[in-house]
C-alpha cells in the first residue's frame, strides 16, 4: 500500500523559488499501477525521491506498507523494489554474484538467495547469461537483471521509473509480462513513463502532474470523462500547448 499525503517541495535558485511539487496526494492499493505521467519538469523525479526516502519533503508525507518515507527511510527502502533505466550493473560482478550481493545486502540466508534467484531465472529467462560477466550483456539483458534485483527481496512496493527506456519490442514485452507478475502478487505498483501507450495498457488508474500540481487523476474512462479526450496522448497535448500559449501570450501594459 503507497499512501501520498499532501506532498510539497520547493526548491532555492538564488533569490528564485521553485515550487516542484505542489500539494499532492494519491494512493496505490496492492495488485494497482498507478501510472504517474508528465511533461518534463511536472514534477516526476522529485515526487519519487521523496517516496523512496531520498528527499525530504517540506510538507506532507509519503507513507509505504505503513511507514513513513521522512521518518523511516531505510525501512521503506526495504519495502520497495525500484526499477530504473538508469541504473547500471556491476561489471565486474556476473549477473548471479549481483543477485547474490543484493540479497546478502537485504538480509536473505544462502539459501533463500539459490532459491530467489532460481525464482527469478524462471520468471525473467536469466538462465542464458545468468552467469555471465555484466560488462559483456546486452542492454535488454542488463534490464531484466536490473528487474531480478529490484524483486530479489520480494518487496510489496514497486517504482519503475521508465523502465522501458532502450528496449526493443521483445525487450519491453518482458517489461510487460514482469509487470504482470507483479499484479498477480498483489504488490502496490508506480509506473512512470514518456511512453504514453504503454502506460495506457498496463495501468489502472493514472496520476497526470503537471507544474508540480495533480492535474487529473482517475482510470482512463474517468479521465476520458473529466477531458473529452479519447487516450494520453490528447490529454498530454492539452498540457503541453496551454503551457506554450500562456508562454506566448502577450503581456498587458499597465496603464497609470
Amino acid at each position: 500500500m503507497i499512501s501520498i499525503q499532501h506532498l510539497s517541495k520547493t526548491f532555492q535558485s538564488g533569490q528564485r523559488s521553485l515550487l516542484a511539487v505542489d500539494d499532492v496526494s494519491f494512493t496505490v492499493v496492492k495488485g494497482e499501477v498507478y501510472g504517474l505521467l508528465g511533461p518534463n519538469g511536472a514534477g516526476k523525479t522529485t515526487m519519487m525521491r521523496m517516496i523512496l526516502g531520498l528527499l525530504k519533503p517540506d510538507l506532507g508525507f509519503a507513507q509505504i506498507d505503513g511507514h513513513r518515507s521522512d521518518q523511516q527511510p531505510d525501512e521503506v527502502k526495504r519495502k520497495v523494489g525500484f526499477v530504473s533505466a538508469s541504473a547500471g550493473v556491476y561489471q565486474w560482478l556476473t549477473g548471479w554474484e549481483m543477485l547474490s550481493f543484493f540479497g546478502e545486502i537485504y538480509g536473505l540466508s544462502s539459501s533463500e538467495i539459490v532459491s530467489k534467484i532460481d525464482e527469478l531465472t524462471e520468471i525473467l529467462s536469466l538462465g542464458e547469461f545468468l552467469n555471465q560477466g555484466c560488462a559483456t550483456l546486452s542492454t535488454g539483458q542488463k534490464q531484466r537483471l536490473s528487474l531480478a534485483r529490484a524483486l530479489i527481496h520480494d518487496p510489496p512496493v514497486m517504482i519503475l521509473d521508465e523502465p522501458t527506456l532502450g528496449l526493443d519490442v521483445v525487450g519491453s514485452q518482458v517489461i510487460f509480462n514482469y509487470i504482470d507478475v507483479l499484479k498477480e502478487r498483489s504488490k502496490a505498483i508506480i509506473l512512470c513513463t514518456h511512453r504514453l501507450e504503454q502506460a495506457q495498457r498496463v495501468c489502472s488508474r493514472f496520476g497526470l502532474l503537471h507544474k508540480g500540481k495533480m492535474v487529473l487523476e482517475g482510470t482512463l474512462a474517468e479521465l476520458k470523462s473529466q477531458t473529452g479526450r479519447n487516450d494520453l496522448v490528447e490529454m498530454f497535448v492539452d498540457l503541453i500547448d496551454e503551457k506554450r500559449v500562456n508562454a506566448e501570450r502577450p503581456v498587458q501594459a499597465v496603464n497609470h
